[in-house]
């Protein structure tokens, strides 16, 4: 095959008359550029329908995979971390139980009014009054208000009030009032306390079921 011959060939093809019943009389040249047409639409067309499908399947795996690896760190980090966060939980149940306990049962709280009128007679006052407004309940707990009224001078009421916030039970000192009164240096305390029981979930989920 001589090549200048056969570029001389598909030079002098008239194109407008070419007929693909006669491709086998076309010249070489031509129909090694349609063969090679042909095969790179096949190519393309193969690779469009069942390849492309594929690389993107792959792409999708690859940034899964990098998903899986990233919750895998984390789980491992957690893993890794899981003793010191039991021995945090642990800590955090004991307090919570320390605290649960220096808050009294319904049953105790006449014992804890005779525990602050015993600190108001410790220090020498006189006592107007204790009472108990209505417990107020909420989520996780029973707030019971009460009212304190009692007379004394300065140091006196002010050892008072140290001595409820030392109690063994949990009770918040609200709404301070102090006066005078008639008698000679002695002044009028008024206050608001607050005393809080303990609410276990079941008896919260028991209360809000149907």
């Amino acid at each position: 095959m001589n090549l200048s011959t056969e570029v001389r060939r598909l030079r002098g093809m008239d194109w407008g008359e070419l007929d693909v019943k006669e491709s086998g009389s076309w010249p070489f040249l031509l129909q090694l550029i349609c063969c090679v047409l042909v095969l790179g639409l096949t190519v393309a067309g193969m690779y469009w329908y069942l390849a492309a499908p594929k690389v993107e399947e792959l792409e999708q795996a690859q940034q899964e995979e990098q998903r899986l690896l990233r919750d895998y760190r984390s789980k491992s980090a957690q893993a890794a971390n899981l003793p010191a966060l039991r021995e945090q939980v642990e800590e955090l149940d004991e307090r919570l139980s320390e605290l649960v306990a220096m808050l009294p049962g319904g049953a105790e709280i006449p014992s804890l009014i005779d525990d602050i009128s015993e600190a108001a007679i410790d220090n020498q006052l006189s006592i107007d009054f204790i009472r108990l407004r209505s417990p107020a309940t909420r989520e996780f707990y029973v707030e019971r208000p009460f009212d304190i009224r009692v007379q004394g001078d300065y140091h006196r009421v002010a050892s008072f009030i140290s001595g409820v916030a030392d109690l063994p039970r949990i009770v918040t000192q609200h709404d301070f009032s102090l006066s005078p009164t008639d008698g000679r240096n002695r002044l009028q305390l008024s206050m608001l306390a607050r005393t809080y029981s303990y609410r276990p979930p079941q008896e919260t989920a028991e209360e809000e079921a149907p």
